[in-house]
């Protein structure tokens, strides 16, 4: 089975997606393909590749977002596959607003049990969908970053971009429905 891939140029560096029939499969700022593909389900794994120069509503959720509506993304369709509680988790994510992020045991609790802090920051490492599944919006209890897949600064710029929206136009960002 094939998939589209596409490479955009963002204020936080090259974001790479691939996707099959109007889904993100994997996402992150990179131009290395390979890169996003070990985060891929085997069962969800695509055999090729077509390179494409847009991918229509899910490019535009990106430019979306750096315009200053993050909410756009939330409405795109992500196909991954996991275990219950991690699908339920990645869920969840798309829940949480821009511009107020949680710690990891706030993640927890809203995924149904607030002693899983480890399977929460786990489904937060095995997100192969960022952006579009805002793993970047959970933070440790002290306020510190914790990690990210796609490096510190770019969750840093993320988080700052938001705060600075929700600070700015809190009209702009809800969630679409989905």
């Amino acid at each position: 089975m094939k998939a589209q891939l596409l490479t955009m140029s963002t204020p936080d560096g090259p974001f790479t997606i691939l996707a099959r029939d109007g889904a993100v499969l994997a996402s992150g700022w990179t131009a290395v393909p390979a890169e996003l593909t070990g985060q891929i389900h085997a069962r969800l794994l695509p055999a090729d590749f077509e390179p494409v120069t847009e991918l229509g509503s899910i490019s535009a959720a990106v430019e979306e977002f750096y315009a200053g509506n993050p909410g756009a993304a939330m409405a795109v369709p992500v196909l991954q596959k996991s275990g219950p509680f991690r699908g339920h988790a990645w869920d969840v994510l798309r829940t949480v607003q821009p511009g107020h992020p949680v710690t990891y045991t706030e993640y927890a609790e809203l995924a149904g049990n607030v002693r899983a802090v480890r399977a929460a920051a786990s489904a937060c490492a095995f997100n192969a969908a960022a952006l579009f599944v805002p793993c970047h919006r959970v933070i440790r209890t002290d306020g510190s970053l914790g990690g990210f897949r796609w490096g510190l600064a770019i969750k840093e710029s993320l988080l700052d971009r938001e705060r600075e929206l929700a600070h700015a136009a809190p009209q702009h960002l809800s969630s679409a429905p989905r």
